[in-house]
């Protein structure tokens, strides 16, 4: 049985074999439900002359996703886009194979969604890695997708609303569509405005563009945090960047039984898990630790933040 943990990488999960097990030792846990997420302990430096760790001065490449060296964790990763992981098939096999996705709707979705149309042209489309999209944005990495899916599943059914904010490409939007169905509606926000258009174009070439063509898909330009009131309340909400703290907005536009998943906090961040229950009140719960772009201000994320 493989075993599941989550290093702070900028949105990376990495699932490792039990053989890995003594490697983790030097990690700090943090319980979370579901999971055990590892931060690395501030004083780490190495394990061994062929396996290094980041030191304290390096830990904020770390929490970038920018760790090199003899990671057997990115030995993992370079194996997947080395041996023959150039089909969106073969992409989604492999996040079966170790214990990323469990669920056959997500895994059927994500097949008939091909990332390729999603991702800039010359980047590799189906690595488990986030990838630069221009405008001091990314396309999260496809374990994380195939995360938010999960965990959202049962509030994407047909004919529901789903918000999908801080958009990008469109691909999680696309993804929506497809299983809240023609009589639902499945809306992205971007403040980017040509991140807006292109992500359009892309859902155009993908197995999504009758629905965008029928309109029950739709992508605008707009400030995220303040959500979409027009098609609110949303049964589902994803947002695709971190947040200091969950914003009003999103909790008004969260309809009662609806769930929000959305990662928060600055340096350190956890992806929050927010239940709306039937009364208004709210459940929250940290599913695991990731690292996210913040979700700011156009004017800051063109500024670099």
């Amino acid at each position: 049985m493989i075993h599941q943990c989550a290093v702070i990488a900028y949105g990376f999960r990495y699932y490792y074999m039990p053989g890995l097990k003594h490697i983790l030792s030097t990690f700090t846990l943090i319980p979370h439900r579901h999971r055990c997420s590892y931060l690395p302990s501030p004083s780490l430096v190495s394990l061994s002359s062929s396996f290094h760790l980041p030191n304290p001065d390096n830990l904020s490449r770390f929490l970038t996703g920018n760790l090199t060296g003899n990671c057997p964790f990115f030995k993992m990763e370079r194996s997947w886009s080395g041996s023959g992981v150039n089909k969106n098939k073969a992409m989604v096999e492999h996040l079966q194979h170790y214990g990323v996705i469990t669920s056959k709707k997500v895994s059927e979705v994500m097949e008939t969604i091909d990332r390729a149309c999603f991702v800039p042209d010359g980047t590799p489309p189906y690595v488990d890695s986030p990838m630069a999209i221009g405008y001091n944005a990314t396309i999260s990495a496809p374990h994380m997708h195939a995360t938010c899916l999960q965990l959202l599943e049962e509030n994407l059914k047909p004919g529901m609303h789903a918000l999908d904010i801080g958009s990008g490409t469109g691909y999680l939007t696309a993804c929506f569509a497809l299983m809240v169905g023609p009589q639902g509606r499945a809306v992205g926000v971007e403040h980017i405005p040509e991140l807006v258009v292109s992500s359009i174009q892309n859902i155009e070439k993908s197995a999504a563009a009758p629905l965008l063509k029928e309109g029950s898909l739709s992508v605008h330009v707009g400030d995220g945090r303040k959500g979409w009131p027009e098609f609110a309340p949303y049964d589902a909400i994803h947002v695709g960047a971190a947040a200091p703290e969950i914003p009003q907005a999103l909790i008004d536009q969260l309809k009662p039984g609806g769930r929000m998943v959305i990662p928060v906090g600055n340096i350190f961040q956890d992806l929050k898990v927010v239940d709306k229950n039937q009364d208004g009140s709210l459940s929250i719960w940290s599913e695991t630790s990731v690292r996210y772009v913040p979700l700011t201000s156009r004017d800051a994320q063109l500024r670099g933040w």
